[in-house]
């Protein structure tokens, strides 16, 4: 059973910083791609960050370049999203999700609903106050 669980989310005042976490078990993730997603109240969940299997290519919503970096350790099977300078704009459930034996993030980061084994984590809490 593949199973992904966050952790890292809390509360931090805007311009600080915060770490997520995901673990991942399961299955094979050493051949997928990893993601990190958000949603806040009322919107809808957009992807903030795609790392592919190799870590060689990650890319980035545009509101979070030069503040979010995804990272990820395969021998640990755990993936990471850290987040400086953060902004209210920023609060949201953050999820992260895997593609298995997707080795590019490619439509998993734009459409993750249209790509065939897909997992995602329960998610994690980020709230930034101003």
């Amino acid at each position: 059973q593949v199973q992904l669980v966050e952790s890292g989310g809390g509360s931090v005042q805007a311009g600080g910083s915060l770490r997520l976490s995901c673990t991942a078990s399961g299955a094979t993730f050493g051949t997928s791609s990893m993601g990190w997603f958000r949603q806040a109240p009322g919107k809808e969940r957009e992807g903030v960050a795609c790392i592919g299997s190799a870590s060689a290519r990650t890319e980035y919503v545009a509101s979070v370049k030069g503040r979010f970096t995804i990272s990820r350790d395969n021998a640990k099977n755990t993936l990471y999203l850290q987040m400086n300078s953060l902004k209210p704009e920023d609060t949201a459930t953050y999820y992260c999700a895997a593609a298995l034996r997707r080795p590019y993030c490619g439509s998993f980061f734009t459409a993750p609903a249209s790509v065939p084994e897909t997992y995602w984590g329960q998610g994690t809490q980020v709230t930034v106050s101003a």
